[in-house]
């Protein structure tokens, strides 16, 4: 009840923020997301050895968020400060593994919410699209894995997913953005929206298995407690921080207007 409680005060004010706030406004909510994922990424970090503290990251993260020219750039300059700030490191056999982890997490974290920043500017209805098709995705799965799920889907980081779960999210997903799509933004063709569709939901259940590996790793059960029913902000938007990058990845391959 917690987890479906949260989840219908969370997604009109998300959907609010997307379609109607000020860019501004939209910004300001983009960033709050990243640094509090990147908050519960470090303390995840932590339980692998990283010596880091997550104030650490939130102006090069911030930086490589909210600048949208020169990305390389700005990701190698922060690559080369996290090796120089890893001296500082009493243990020098942590040095590596604190730097790599900490570029890993501003890739991970900022560098897809600036996805958002990105599809939004093309359209408020991309970003929604990026989201809703794992919201609706996540529901298939949780309600059909529960009612027929029997073969697992990777037992060893998340015990309980299932194929089949996974199979009717795609195809919630595929449904849902075909009509999504068609009504809002009516140019992409058919076949591009429900590609579209298909592959940002498996990115985003990807994502989904990838944060639980790294929790598992850690030794953690959720990121955080902030969010009730669902753990933290990492537990909640994890799809998300891959599905988003995924969209605006193939709207750009398939040639669509950007």
């Amino acid at each position: 009840m917690k987890r479906v409680v949260t989840s219908v005060i969370l997604i009109p004010v998300i959907s609010w923020v997307i379609l109607f706030a000020p860019q501004a406004v939209f910004a300001t909510v983009v960033c709050a997301f990243a640094a509090l994922c990147w908050m519960e990424f470090a303390g995840i970090a932590a339980h692998f050895g990283a010596r880091f503290t997550a104030q650490a990251g939130w102006i090069p993260g911030l930086a490589f968020l909210l600048i949208q020219r020169d990305e390389s750039i700005l990701f190698i300059a922060i690559v080369l400060a996290a090796l120089a700030f890893s001296l500082r490191v009493d243990d020098l056999r942590e040095a590596i593994p604190s730097a790599a982890l900490f570029a890993l997490g501003i890739l991970y974290v900022f560098g897809t919410w600036r996805s958002a920043i990105a599809l939004h500017a093309i359209s408020p209805y991309w970003i929604l699209f990026a989201l809703a098709i794992n919201w609706i995705g996540d529901t298939a799965a949780y309600y059909f894995g529960r009612a027929f799920g029997k073969h697992k889907l990777a037992p060893a980081v998340s015990p309980g997913k299932s194929w089949e779960g996974a199979i009717a999210s795609t195809v919630a997903a595929a449904l849902f953005g075909v009509f999504y799509l068609r009504w809002l933004l009516p140019d992409v063709p058919l076949p591009i929206a429900a590609l579209i569709a298909i592959a940002g939901n498996a990115a985003g259940q990807l994502g989904d298995l990838v944060e639980s590996a790294f929790k598992r790793g850690a030794g953690v059960k959720d990121s955080g407690t902030t969010l009730p029913g669902h753990g933290g902000w990492l537990d909640r938007l994890d799809s998300s921080l891959f599905s988003m990058p995924a969209v605006h990845i193939l709207i750009r391959l398939c040639g669509l207007p950007t």
